[in-house]
């Protein structure tokens, strides 16, 4: 079910200002959250919501007026956390980038994944489309997970994993990610909650399901090696990486 607000009317008329001002080279793409109804079902405020479309509009406005068409940069945020993927020509329009980004109002924290690097080509994008679109099936189909808790965010071939999660929801997010073709590594920026803190907003998380028995290994098993899983944690000296075992 969908919530209806207002202001809706409005959000639209600022991403339709925005998109005119872009232009046809796109060099700048807000979220897949920029457009779309308030969900009653998403863990975040509606205040939060409505500042997450602000946030993603308003920064490709702004770096648009910056880099122009000098930049591929991609913005997202989620529950007022700023992820920035794509490439842009220097570490200096980088570092631009992310002051522009950080100044935004209601930002909380910027993760600035931009590489340098020329911009990722047409057939890439379609590419991380593609995984991105069957990791989100995979997480619709997840009996024990509510996808709408989850973000997803492909760029080039690394997947980016947002949202607020309980830990279980957070480990089988990251699994069904690094179990889809075509990823070569899963990066965690995950809002880890409780199940009680669930149930203080009125949402009920799916059930974990009880651990099945360990298998018995076989005889010189084939050892396959999974795409690389790292988290991401902002703090005031900004994103730091740590590998997640």
């Amino acid at each position: 079910m969908k919530l209806q607000y207002p202001s809706f009317a409005l959000r639209l008329a600022a991403i339709a200002v925005a998109a005119s001002t872009l232009g046809g080279c796109a060099a700048v793409v807000v979220g897949a959250a920029a457009g779309t109804a308030l969900m009653a079902t998403d863990r975040r405020s509606s205040g939060a919501q409505v500042d997450d479309e602000t946030i993603e509009v308003r920064s490709a406005l702004r770096l648009s007026e910056a880099l122009g068409d000098k930049a591929h940069i991609n913005v997202t945020s989620y529950n007022r956390q700023v992820l920035m993927t794509g490439e842009v020509p220097s570490d200096q329009a980088k570092q631009m980038a992310e002051t522009i980004v950080g100044r935004v109002d209601n930002v909380r924290s910027v993760v600035n994944e931009l590489a340098v690097a020329p911009p990722s080509s047409l057939q890439q994008r379609s590419t991380d489309t593609y995984v991105t679109g069957k990791i989100r099936a995979s997480l619709v189909d997840a009996s024990d997970l509510q996808n709408q808790a989850f973000k997803v965010v492909t760029e080039r071939g690394t997947v980016y994993l947002m949202g607020r999660v309980t830990p279980y929801e957070a480990e089988r997010g990251t699994l069904i990610a690094r179990q889809t073709s075509g990823v070569g590594k899963v990066v965690r920026m995950f809002e880890l909650v409780t199940p009680e803190d669930l149930r203080a907003l009125g949402i009920t998380a799916p059930a974990a399901p009880a651990p099945a028995p360990a298998p018995v290994p076989a005889a010189n098993p084939a050892t396959a090696v999974p795409p690389a899983t790292t988290t991401l944690q902002t703090e005031s000296g900004g994103a730091v990486a740590t590998p997640v075992r």
